[in-house]
């Protein structure tokens, strides 16, 4: 299949607006090249491998690059994209320079191209993700690895998000729990749970393409005797009772769940809910409490915040 890459170059103020114009587009994926990152200062407390390259990254101000078929209304879709960022301007955003370019992928290309963003990095006292294309030694002997190819399915292992959900899980995972991850993506979360010891785990994701590769990853990290990877909408139609639930989603989707997950954990069972933004902590943390959680442990990385909740 053939894919046109939309690329703007504008500002950091720009950013989210223009990324729910490119969703609402149709696009199948937003790559943003920062230049703050390469000035980013960055905490180094686990000895995380950060290796940005400059030629990446435009001299100044936010490359975004997003993906569209290529069909009959591609024309017409692109010039209302154009169309959409410039009345940004009538809300006060400053777009920058605004200069918009189309080019032509495939599929493959854009599948892989992300690669050379992405090298090993310590997350946690015990873990390490590594990409399955990057050779890595251990740096310790109890140290755990986890090799991951995220193909298209979201989920490095590296954002904030998924490496507070990692130290949560460090945190409550006992020998012999069940545990249920809602939402797998890549299966990172499924795969650190196995690892910790975990009897079984039940790695959910309603995209087809995640599904395939979670199921991957588990065979490429020898857990899949532990992991059962299903496509499944949240926690629909589940009903063993698991020691620990977690789930790395938008704060919307969490609060769609929030009582099933109450329901399907045992007493004294952990609900780990992370991928919420600073803005809504209250309205997840809220709906916790008034399922019936009480709020062990807060973690925050950035405007990320993870909640670990015991029933």
């Amino acid at each position: 299949m053939k894919w046109s890459e939309i690329s703007i170059h504008t500002t950091n103020e720009a950013v989210e607006p223009i990324s729910n114009i490119l969703y609402e587009a149709g696009a199948s994926g937003i790559v943003i090249e920062d230049s703050f990152e390469l000035y980013k200062e960055r905490k180094d407390q686990f000895g995380e491998i950060y290796e940005l390259d400059p030629h990446d990254y435009p001299d100044e101000g936010v490359i975004m690059k997003a993906y569209l078929p290529v069909n009959s209304f591609l024309g017409e879709t692109v010039e209302e994209i154009k169309q959409a960022i410039n009345n940004l301007i009538l809300f006060n955003i400053d777009i920058g320079k605004n200069k918009v370019t189309i080019s032509e992928v495939h599929e493959e290309e854009w599948a892989t191209a992300w690669k050379k963003y992405y090298h090993p990095v310590k997350i946690s006292s015990k873990f390490t993700i590594v990409p399955t294309w990057e050779e890595y030694e251990p740096v310790k002997t109890d140290e755990l690895i986890i090799e991951l190819d995220p193909g298209m399915a979201f989920g490095t292992g590296t954002h904030p998000t998924t490496v507070m959900s990692i130290q949560a899980l460090e945190r409550t995972v006992k020998p012999g729990d069940f545990v249920i991850d809602v939402g797998t993506g890549s299966g990172v979360l499924s795969i650190a749970a196995a690892l910790l010891q975990a009897d079984e785990v039940l790695a959910l994701d309603l995209d087809e393409i995640a599904v395939q590769s979670a199921k991957l990853n588990v065979k490429l990290n020898k857990v899949d005797a532990k992991v059962t990877v299903k496509q499944n909408n949240l926690l629909d139609g589940i009903n063993q009772k698991a020691n620990i639930i977690v789930g790395n989603l938008l704060a919307e989707i969490i609060l769609r769940f929030t009582n099933d997950a109450h329901a399907l954990l045992k007493d004294g069972g952990y609900f780990i809910t992370s991928g919420i933004i600073n803005q809504k902590r209250k309205e997840v943390e809220d709906a916790l409490l008034q399922a019936g959680f009480t709020i062990e442990e807060t973690l925050v990385m950035e405007d990320w915040i993870t909640f670990i909740a015991k029933k």
